[in-house]
């Protein structure tokens, strides 16, 4: 029989920060993990560089977390992104701070970072175990007692933390396994679906593709709803693809789509595009009408090549009823006005995202009810403690997820260790 103090599912990073925490009080520690190696999604993050942290300050930094952000105060005052700092750097791994408070390691290297945990770890005597899928979480009494594996294998343990991930990026693992363990300790799971995953459109500029691969810079991406108030606004950059919208401020926006359409009943939810956010609509007029008139005779699609991306403006023209070959001599005053707030309210119809698979996280998970904040235990099992993405929480991309992870798999995993 196996027996230990504490029992880790997931090796992802929740599960390795949990396992670290909980060896660190001493407990006996087997972390379980269905895949062949550790830490498969963390090799993967930042684009492979790994995003280990945010440097914002804590209060700003939650504002990035939409997805039950303030319910990370407690974990955040156990061990916060500075204490993620410290703590890879005590391990010597030098970090780098790039833009918007993004930390990686100065070698460019996730495989850097696994490492250190992984090596972290084992030198804390955590009995590390790959190729062992965990079937059912056993309990017994309203409480935990261990785990069964599916090889039929029992591992006995008072404490089982679950650190399997959620949904999104299923090729590294994350498939929704702890879920039917959460339903089985009595938890309620809430809605699962993709967010900071790419948006979808069918409108006939982006079916036809005559957008695709276009980039803008510092634009304003806004999702509106059917009432007209505005429900989220990201400024930053986007590009149309053959499906929609991608790029940061598209994955930031993406997650609300979802709650717009349920809340209102509709099918599409409109998103306008600001050309010029740093600019009023009648600044932006003034200084669009001097450039058509240093150039008067020339063809207005051709004034603006420089100034407006290219490949949008004869769509723009057009929505705004303003031939492209008009020429500042012969300016209609409501076509250019109605052109001027094109560049200013170019909408689309989102019809929803991409699935799983593309979602750089999951929405929805284990309800935050019925977790304690200040130790990730289940308020309905003891000995049963959650971390990670199988919570339902979720923020944006630039190190806020992995930020949760690492402070929700610490808290978990210490407070399990010290088996409260």
């Amino acid at each position: 029989m196996n027996k230990y103090d504490v029992i880790v599912i997931g090796g992802g990073p929740s599960g390795l920060m949990a396992s670290i925490a909980a060896a660190e009080q001493g407990a006996a520690v087997a972390l379980l993990d269905k895949g062949d190696k550790l830490g498969r999604k963390l090799g993967i993050s930042g684009g492979g560089r790994c995003n280990v942290t945010n440097a914002k300050e804590i209060d700003e930094l939650i504002t990035y977390i939409p997805g039950g952000g303030r319910f990370l105060h407690s974990a955040f005052s156990l061990f916060s992104n500075r204490d993620i700092i410290a703590f890879f750097e005590g391990l010597g791994i030098a970090l780098k701070e790039e833009d918007n408070g993004r930390m990686f390691p100065v070698s460019d290297k996730a495989k850097t970072v696994v490492n250190a945990l992984i090596g972290k770890a084992r030198s804390l005597g955590v009995e590390l175990l790959v190729h062992h899928p965990v079937q059912e979480i056993i309990y017994a009494e309203g409480r935990v007692q261990g785990v069964k594996l599916s090889s039929g294998t029992i591992f006995k343990a008072p404490a089982v933390v679950v650190a399997t991930g959620g949904k999104s990026v299923p090729h590294t693992g994350s498939t929704g396994d702890g879920y039917p363990w959460a339903e089985a300790a009595g938890h309620t799971i809430t809605e699962l679906y993709p967010t900071e995953t790419p948006i979808v459109s069918k409108e006939p500029f982006i079916t036809s593709r005559e957008l695709q691969g276009l980039s803008l810079r510092d634009v304003q991406l806004s999702l509106i709803d059917p009432k007209g108030k505005t429900v989220i606004a990201h400024q930053g950059d986007m590009i149309f693809t053959h499906f929609g919208l991608s790029g940061p401020i598209a994955l930031r926006c993406s997650g609300f789509i979802r709650g717009v359409k349920k809340k209102h009943n509709v099918s599409q939810v409109t998103m306008s595009i600001d050309l010029f956010p740093n600019k009023k609509a009648g600044s932006l007029e003034q200084d669009l009408r001097q450039l058509a008139a240093a150039e008067p005779k020339k063809a207005l699609k051709n004034v603006f090549k420089g100034t407006i991306p290219e490949r949008m403006l004869p769509l723009l023209f057009e929505r705004a009823g303003l031939p492209g070959e008009t020429t500042y001599e012969h300016l209609p005053k409501e076509a250019w006005l109605a052109w001027i707030q094109q560049l200013k309210n170019f909408t689309l119809q989102a019809s929803g995202t991409r699935p799983f698979e593309e979602a750089f996280v999951t929405g929805g998970g284990v309800h935050l009810k019925e977790i304690n904040p200040k130790t990730m235990g289940s308020k309905l099992m003891q000995g049963l403690y959650f971390c990670g993405e199988v919570l339902d929480v979720h923020g944006y991309t630039g190190g806020y997820n992995i930020t949760a992870a690492f402070a929700t798999g610490y808290t978990a995993g210490h407070h399990a260790g010290k088996r409260e």
